[in-house]
């Protein structure tokens, strides 16, 4: 069983000016809270085969998230796989609602080890992650306020 996240935004700033923000993936601990920085594994720092290593925390629970970039669409989208202890698909997707103004959508299916719950956790987990990345979109979005 997985689990699937969904939260959007819609931002005042055209795509270029959020894609230039969310690309840049070294910038994404300034406004993911469970997220507490952001490393790599090698030398890229963008594009297909980027690894990120990303320390996160939810509450008590503490997880290394192992994050390989798959999908990369300049001004679109970012797609990735997780392959840490969480595990699953997920990506960023940019919309040009018009007016210079973007929809940021988060969208992801993870699944949960049963350390953290399994199935049964992940009812719980999904609902927290909603919440969370929801907060994170809105701080997301204040850099262009």
């Amino acid at each position: 069983m997985t689990m699937r996240v969904r939260a959007s935004i819609d931002i005042d700033a055209p795509v270029g000016a959020v894609w230039a923000d969310v690309a840049d993936m070294a910038s994404h601990a300034e406004w993911m809270a469970d997220a507490e920085q952001v490393g790599f594994a090698g030398d890229r720092r963008s594009g297909v085969g980027t690894v990120l290593i990303v320390p996160t925390r939810v509450g008590p629970l503490t997880t290394e998230d192992w994050i390989i970039v798959t999908d990369w669409v300049p001004e679109r989208r970012i797609g990735v796989v997780h392959v840490g202890i969480v595990s699953g698909v997920g990506a960023f997707t940019l919309t040009d609602i018009g007016g210079s103004r973007t929809r940021f959508e988060w969208d992801e299916e993870l699944s949960l080890p049963w350390s953290l719950g399994g199935p049964v956790g992940e009812v719980v987990a999904s609902r927290v992650m909603r919440a969370i990345w929801s907060a994170n979109l809105r701080r997301f979005a204040a850099r262009f306020a």
